[in-house]
């Protein structure tokens, strides 16, 4: 039994690596100057934290560390030494990624067993990954003020330069992982033995109410998120400079604002109007029950 609730857990995390490297392959955002913000790739191999434990977790994240330095190659060629090779396939790649894989450290572990499962899920995993998106920002931040200073970034200051830099991605790829995070974990019960919608009751609904309770309350969150998650994508270049890869406020005014309101203003309101609708059906269905 052990040997095959260990094959499953395998080939689960197997799937949720394949998954996390293809979500890595597209860039929502590329820097200027070098980093990314991708569609949440770090979550599946927090999932896998999630649902089988910190063990299978880092497990899962040392194997899609290898498989961002095997796509991550070329940046080896800017080094002539092997300590410098050695240190950034660590701090870049290894490190970096595989600290992923404790994400699923906070299930049932920070006092949150009086709410109701979805919200107590979805704060879980939020948690999580802010942890290990501010994890891997340190690793990324020393190897880019010891290996990196004096290529892409200036050996003057390099602490405070790193920061910056690695700050313009990671930023943006912890709000848009954080909040996508928060969005799954209200949708789907990772807790069964296979990850499930969670049901009508525990949004206090009838199964009659399916659209009223269910539906239209994730699309008015979906909105929320896709508001985020264009706004960062527009905004999110011009806070690097192209030249050097310094953090700047100073092309903020480059910045597509009428987008960002549009965008804003069109989610929020469609957000507000489904949230609204929902609550008046639910009201008419438990009248009607």
């Amino acid at each position: 039994m052990k040997n095959k609730n260990l094959t499953k857990q395998m080939v689960e995390a197997s799937v949720m690596i394949a998954l996390a490297t293809v979500l890595s392959l597209f860039k929502v955002v590329e820097m200027p100057y070098g980093g990314s913000v991708t569609l949440a790739s770090m979550l599946p191999i927090l999932i896998v934290s999630y649902r089988h434990g910190v063990g299978i977790g880092l497990l899962s994240g040392v194997v899609y560390s290898v498989i961002q330095q095997l796509l991550g190659l070329n940046n080896l060629s800017y080094f002539t030494t092997w300590q410098s090779v050695i240190a950034v396939m660590l701090l870049d790649y290894i490190v970096a990624f595989t600290v992923v894989g404790i994400g699923g450290i906070f299930r049932n572990r920070i006092g949150l067993k009086k709410l109701l499962p979805p919200t107590k899920q979805k704060i879980e995993i939020a948690t999580g990954m802010g942890l290990v998106c501010i994890l891997r920002f340190l690793s990324h931040t020393i190897g880019g003020a010891t290996v990196w200073a004096g290529l892409s970034i200036p050996t003057e200051a390099a602490l405070i330069y790193s920061i910056g830099y690695n700050a313009t991605y990671m930023i943006p790829e912890t709000i848009i992982s954080v909040l996508v995070g928060l969005w799954i974990g209200e949708v789907i019960d990772f807790s069964k033995h296979v990850p499930t919608r969670f049901a009508p009751s525990y949004g206090a609904c009838n199964t009659k109410s399916d659209v009223a309770c269910e539906v239209l309350p994730h699309i008015a969150s979906f909105l929320l998120l896709l508001a985020a998650s264009v706004d960062t994508i527009i905004i999110a270049p011009h806070l690097q400079n192209a030249e050097s890869g310094e953090f700047t406020f100073a092309n903020l005014g480059e910045v597509s604002w009428v987008s960002v309101i549009i965008v804003s203003s069109v989610c929020i309101v469609g957000s507000i109007v489904l949230y609204i609708l929902g609550a008046v059906l639910k009201k008419r269905v438990q009248k009607d029950i």
